[in-house]
């Protein structure tokens, strides 16, 4: 690249890395998502941070583990004052453009992005709020295994509404950026909600595939009497003993899921196709990147909030211009994307970070430093469904979990993908379980965390209350907003007219106005 890279971010929402045909998914159809692999940088061991949606996304936005900004849960304010990669490439000059899905919290909808396209679709406000006291039964956002037994295809959904109209303003945008002056570069997020449950998807994407050709979970349910007591509150929080799941209602709910994650490929490709139509396709690295995975049946498991791999583990590929494409297996994690922004944006002389990063940039590794056996991915979860805070640990073949007051658990991945048996407490494994527990507590102390999470739940209930009774609860909900003067031809100083004509990025060339003269 001869220039700046512009920087795009593409993201779906509870897409696990195990079901797409890139991770080695047989049935799963994602030919667009495949044509990026072939050119991206493709990371095999990719983490979340946070298996649920808004601590993951506040998490990944500021480089810094969810406990430390106090992201505990899908209700808990993203505060102003924590700087997000938003601000960082504003301040290299940067144009920063957020486009769907990002699930803030708080009166802040923008957080560093200087343009937002479109409201979100999830509440912004405290209603989620989830209370460790109140056992893993408490719901407040109403989840249980109807999305799984009523899983089928439709004619529309609300998810595919939304997801249409975060396509409809990503193009648009990129159009209009292509047609803008090439001096200042651009970072824009287009963040879709599929393939989040409901398990429905439009006929057309049903039925690319066969009924009988979805496959069943690797792993059979496993009885609740024999589940880790982590994943008993998971069972519990997700109202699995209040319904009888059938081996046809697993085939239908992955049979949509399979349908939603073609829906996101074929806007994917659409939006490869814009960017190698408009020319911006040579000075953009192009990232794909999810908030989070899910079980999808596994082990009898649905949704997310656990750190087994098809719920932590996520689909990362980064495209670079002019860097060949690489399979990556260290473990890298969703932090790890702030740091490779600016290492990319500075050509490897990044700014100080305002506030210590958790991240390590992956600009090495997508040069091809094959020096990342070290490297260590941390996620963290404290958000519905559960009573205690827990930290996950993968580094080399392991996977360590730290729940407080709970027993750990754990995992050698080489020898056990599956994750079927516990290897906590083995006394060959002692100095290795040693070593991932202290990883695991430095900079974390769990009763401490407990404490500020229950405070925290405390205050947002009350709030939440409060409103209710008044009826004045506040409604952050983003209101786009769209300055109509600076749009189409207007007169003097407006918008004149201009076509997107590939590399060259020129102004639109009128046809020669008609002969007026005489014959």
């Amino acid at each position: 690249m001869s220039r700046r890279p512009n920087i795009l971010l593409v993201m779906a929402d509870q897409l696990a890395a195990p079901a797409l045909p890139s991770y080695g998914h047989p049935v799963v159809r994602a030919p667009h998502l495949a044509r990026l692999a072939e050119r991206a940088a493709v990371f095999d061991s990719a983490y979340c941070n946070f298996p649920i949606c808004a601590p993951s996304r506040a998490s990944m936005l500021a480089g810094r583990l969810p406990h430390a900004i106090g992201a505990y849960d899908n209700a808990a304010e993203f505060p102003s004052s924590v700087p997000t990669m938003a601000h960082y490439l504003t301040a290299l000059g940067y144009r920063t453009i957020l486009c769907g899905k990002m699930h803030f919290i708080g009166a802040d909808q923008l957080h560093g992005f200087e343009e937002r396209l479109t409201t979100d679709i999830y509440p912004s406000d405290f209603s989620w709020t989830p209370d460790f006291l109140k056992g893993p039964a408490y719901r407040p956002t109403g989840v249980s295994m109807r999305p799984v037994v009523e899983a089928g295809p439709c004619v529309r959904s609300l998810q595919i509404d939304y997801d249409d109209e975060v396509e409809h303003h990503g193009l648009q945008k990129l159009y209009d950026l292509a047609r803008a002056p090439a001096d200042q570069p651009f970072f824009l997020t287009i963040s879709f909600t599929h393939p989040h449950p409901p398990f429905v998807t439009g006929r057309a994407h049903w039925d690319r595939y066969r009924h009988d050709e979805i496959d069943m979970p690797r792993v059979a349910p496993i009885p609740y009497e024999k589940l880790d007591p982590h994943s008993q509150w998971l069972h519990v929080a997700h109202a699995q003993n209040l319904y009888t799941v059938t081996e046809a209602h697993v085939r239908n709910a992955r049979h949509a899921y399979y349908g939603m994650v073609s829906y996101i490929d074929d806007k994917v490709g659409r939006i490869l196709d814009v960017l190698e139509a408009s020319g911006l396709a040579q000075d953009t690295v192009v990232v794909f990147a999810v908030d989070h995975g899910e079980m999808l049946g596994e082990r009898g498991m649905w949704f997310k909030q656990s750190f087994y791999e098809w719920s932590a583990r996520v689909p990362l590929m980064i495209a670079v211009p002019g860097l060949a494409p690489r399979r990556i297996g260290a473990h890298v994690s969703l932090v790890d994307l702030l740091p490779t922004f600016l290492d990319l944006a500075t050509d490897g002389a990044p700014p100080e970070a305002v506030d210590p990063l958790d991240g390590a940039s992956l600009a090495p590794l997508l040069a091809g430093d094959e020096r990342g056996e070290d490297r260590v991915a941390v996620s963290e979860y404290s958000s519905e469904g559960v009573c205690a805070a827990s930290r996950m640990v993968r580094a080399g073949p392991h996977k360590y979990v730290f729940t407080r007051g709970l027993a750990p658990m754990l995992f050698d991945l080489e020898s056990d993908p599956e994750e079927l048996h516990d290897l906590a407490g083995q006394p060959q494994l002692a100095a290795v379980e040693a070593g991932l527990r202290e990883r695991a507590l430095a900079n974390w102390d769990p009763e401490q965390v407990h404490a500020e999470i229950l405070a925290s739940q405390k205050r947002r209930t009350w709030l939440a209350q409060v409103a209710a009774r008044s009826g004045r609860y506040p409604n952050w909900a983003y209101q786009p907003y769209v300055d109509e003067s600076k749009r189409y031809i207007r007169g003097a100083g407006g918008a004149g007219p201009t076509a997107v004509k590939g590399r060259a990025r020129l102004p639109f060339v009128e046809a020669a106005q008609p002969d007026k003269s005489e014959p």
